[in-house]
């Protein structure tokens, strides 16, 4: 039986396919332990989605569980407006929009789909400067990069793809930099 793969993964995996690795290992320790200031503070502005504390509003769902057995997909959304049909994921402070975030969005829309839910437009929220950013919703190249990204998360093996080219300024933030022995 296949794993499934966790939505919050794309992100990870777009970033460097070795911080899964380091992530795994990390899954049962305290955040604390390695988390940055920056990861913490994400944590606690999630909080409102994790503790469905967004809104009262019965138009919205609140981080409910999703699921795709078609990519083998399950994770969790943000925010689903149901009277408009919008899908929203919050992040704590939008600098670029990163393919990570677009691929995270698809994977949810995805998700929702299957569950039988029409999802008219997707968006990343910033919370620090209180700005929407409208996605468009993936074209047949979006549709056919992400199933591609799919199988590379699928088919990687750390053992076997040392190979990979790692982006220096990303090694220089990423959290698991100390241990890494694949950055630059």
């Amino acid at each position: 039986m296949e794993q499934y793969i966790q939505i919050s993964k794309l992100n990870d995996f777009i970033f460097c396919p070795y911080s899964l690795y380091f992530h795994s290992i990390y899954e049962n320790y305290e955040k604390k332990v390695f988390q940055r200031s920056v990861q913490t503070v994400g944590t606690i502005k999630h909080e409102a989605i994790d503790e469905d504390k967004y809104s009262s509003s019965k138009k919205y769902l609140v981080g409910i569980p999703v699921y795709s057995e078609k990519y083998n997909l399950m994770g969790k959304i943000d925010i689903y407006d149901q009277e408009n049909k919008f899908l929203i994921e919050r992040k704590t402070k939008i600098k670029n929009i990163y393919d990570g975030y677009k691929m995270q969005l698809y994977a949810q829309m995805f998700c929702l789909e299957e569950m039988s839910f029409e999802v008219k437009k997707i968006f990343v929220y910033s919370l620090e400067d209180n700005k929407k950013y409208k996605i468009d919703l993936p074209n047949e190249t979006e549709r056919k990069n992400f199933i591609d990204l799919i199988e590379k998360i699928q088919n990687f093996d750390i053992l076997k793809n040392k190979d990979v080219k790692v982006n220096e300024n990303k090694c220089l933030n990423c959290i698991y930099n100390e241990l890494c022995p694949f950055k630059k």
